[in-house]
């Protein structure tokens, strides 16, 4: 098949390799002009996926039309935040056939809509949704791999399934997509408070209560939006909940840990030099928790150390003298 990926950052380009090796035409879409130039030059993102080779055969290209002619699939692998703009942009180029599938993880900070909501106020195409725990770095290195995706189109999601699918890369379906998309979004306020128990020095003991006390407030939240518990404790859940607070590719636990060792917000995401996509998160899932009225007391705190500038050791100590109740 002929396929776009949009968005030559780690993800974007791993997802690019495994489409090439699984003998797919692929042309890759940069929106810097200047990384664009650097990868064709050393036929590798030197800035976020060193010595991981790009083969000559995927086109490398800064011009959104010519990467989405012909496309059959088109590959959202821009952040979030880029989403719905990336959307209005590409939707005069696509055919009306065309599967548009999206493999970021995150929420729109102003509308609260999961990113598949915002596609498709904005194109008339299918849409599919990939998540789960899958970092860019092992996959790019055939380590195995299983992830979901999901759609409202049971036929598309079985195209793209097929699609994706190798010897090193499992693709499960779900038909849940709600709770498939708040899973990978809400995960990454879980390891930001996981990387923040890093930087203050705590131990395994911390790491697994804030772990299993986080799924439990990812799915009050997610039950209430609509998503089914099974989803929650499956791949899109508990299994990218765990490989993103316990791994040291996981850039939004590593962001957790610049936080808790006192480096400012601005100063965290300069240094991790990649999307935290856990911050804008954060915030969303604060606004959707008072909607809701569901208690979410990690992500408070989270959110309060984060855009409040409350001491994260301060709120560790206010979380562990809550009242006390019933597990639920």
């Amino acid at each position: 098949m002929k396929i776009a990926v949009l968005g030559t950052g780690s993800w974007g380009l791993a997802l690019g390799l495994l489409l090439n090796e699984n003998k797919n035409q692929v042309t890759m879409w940069s929106f810097d002009e200047k990384e664009k130039d650097e990868i064709l030059l050393h036929r590798e993102n030197r800035r976020c996926f060193p010595n991981i080779k790009i083969p000559l055969e995927i086109f490398i290209t800064s011009d959104i039309q010519k990467a989405l002619e012909d496309a059959q699939v088109v590959v959202l692998a821009v952040p979030s935040f880029a989403v719905r703009q990336t959307a209005k942009n590409i939707k005069p180029y696509l055919e009306k056939d065309t599967i548009v599938v999206n493999v970021s993880k995150g929420l729109e900070a102003t509308s609260l809509l999961t990113l598949s909501q915002v596609i498709v106020e904005e194109l008339s195409n299918d849409v599919v949704v990939l998540s789960g725990p899958s970092h860019a770095e092992e996959v790019a290195r055939h380590m195995p791999t299983a992830v979901t995706v999901s759609s409202l189109n049971l036929e598309a999601a079985q195209k793209i399934q097929t699609l994706f699918t190798s010897s090193y890369f499992r693709v499960y379906i779900n038909e849940d997509i709600i709770g498939v998309e708040l899973g990978g979004a809400l995960k990454n306020i879980i390891a930001l408070a996981t990387g923040a128990i890093e930087g203050l020095g705590y131990g395994d003991n911390t790491k697994a209560a804030l772990m299993t006390r986080g799924i439990s407030e990812i799915s009050r939240l997610g039950m209430a939006m609509g998503a089914k518990i099974r989803t929650l404790n499956g791949l899109s859940g508990i299994g990218d909940l765990i490989v993103t607070c316990t791994s040291g590719h996981s850039r939004n636990r590593r962001a957790g840990e610049l936080i808790a060792q006192g480096y400012s917000l601005d100063e965290t995401i300069k240094k991790v030099n990649m999307v935290v996509e856990g911050i804008p998160a954060t915030k969303a899932a604060y606004k959707l928790s008072k909607k809701y009225q569901i208690e979410m007391p990690i992500t408070e705190a989270i959110y309060r150390s984060l855009f409040e500038n409350a001491s994260v050791k301060d709120e560790i100590t206010k979380l562990m003298m809550r009242d006390v109740k019933m597990e639920e």
